[in-house]
């Protein structure tokens, strides 16, 4: 009985694939050094990849160049946005004038609702 019974390995111990037949891909490394902690970081690419001139620093979270020769590459970031905040797409669709008009009614209309509720209260308390 022992001889037909099944037999287990450990789940990941090991792969059941071989690596016969397989052909890997090239691969090239690149060195990236840090614009701020100047820490160097080497990360490996498909040599036929296209590498891109910056990468977060892991270290620090700033912008790594791609070193080239002596020096590191240069990025371009006149084409990047700059953050718009709430008030920067406000201004966009109102003008200063409309806002203030907009802002003195919604203050009034509080102030009338909060003057009728203390209204409603002060009679309660003299009843």
């Amino acid at each position: 009985m022992a001889d037909r019974s099944l037999r287990g390995i450990r789940l990941g111990a090991q792969s059941l694939q071989s690596e016969e037949g397989v052909v890997f891909h090239e691969r090239a490394q690149h060195i990236y050094t840090c614009t701020s902690c100047g820490r160097d970081t080497t990360l490996t690419f498909a040599a036929d990849a296209e590498v891109p001139p910056a990468w977060e620093c892991r270290t620090c979270g700033a912008e790594a160049l791609l070193r080239v020769g002596d020096g590191t590459a240069t990025v371009d970031h006149s084409g990047d946005k700059t953050p718009r905040s709430h008030w920067d797409m406000l201004l966009e669709r109102r003008t200063l004038p409309e806002l203030e008009e907009l802002l003195e009614e919604r203050l009034a209309y509080i102030r009338a609702r909060r003057g009728a509720g203390e209204n409603v209260t002060a009679d309660k308390l003299s009843a």
